[in-house]
């Protein structure tokens, strides 16, 4: 299965799990990491600039990057929140790569497709992430989205808020 097959958001999203068997758990394990006991300064989100699905794995991938960064410079003084949960079931329909295979395979009779993974619709302008962080983590809290915006499939860009309290 190639990631880049269902980047684009089409069609109506398959979500009903009452008629959904065998559909796997999504692999993000935690969505809320850090300190969230205090009162921070800056709010610092990363925003999505187009309209996409962001597979289960990806949006894993970017927690773990962007946490580990925070976590190795700043240690417990930081508050991170991914926004997205993977609703939408993907849906694959395996085809056979052997010789001959047109013999044993229907091709696209009943081609449905069997549940393979989770993915997350973003629209634009919708946060994927928050870290909320001091004054002095601003710049931390940056490169942290950077590169976990690396790992998504869609163009990102950071805002940066400061909490009025």
């Amino acid at each position: 299965m190639k990631a880049k097959n269902y980047r684009r958001a089409k069609g109506v999203p398959y979500t009903r799990k009452k008629f959904i068997h065998g559909a796997p758990q999504p692999k993000i394990v935690k969505f809320t990491m850090g300190d969230l006991s205090r009162n921070y300064d800056y709010n610092i989100s990363l925003v999505s600039l187009q309209r996409a699905q962001i597979r289960h794995n990806a949006l894993e991938a970017a927690r773990v990057a962007t946490n580990r960064h925070l976590e190795g410079n700043l240690g417990t003084s930081y508050f991170m929140r991914v926004l997205l949960y993977p609703h939408v079931v993907l849906r694959e329909n395996k085809m056979m790569a052997i010789s001959h295979a047109d013999r044993f395979q229907d091709g696209m009779r009943k081609s449905f497709g069997k549940p393979t993974g989770r993915a997350a619709r973003v629209e634009p302008d919708q946060p994927v992430m928050v870290v909320n962080v001091d004054e002095n983590g601003v710049d931390v809290a940056k490169e942290a989205l950077n590169r976990g915006a690396a790992k998504l499939p869609t163009k990102c860009r950071i805002l940066i808020e400061k909490v009025m309290d």
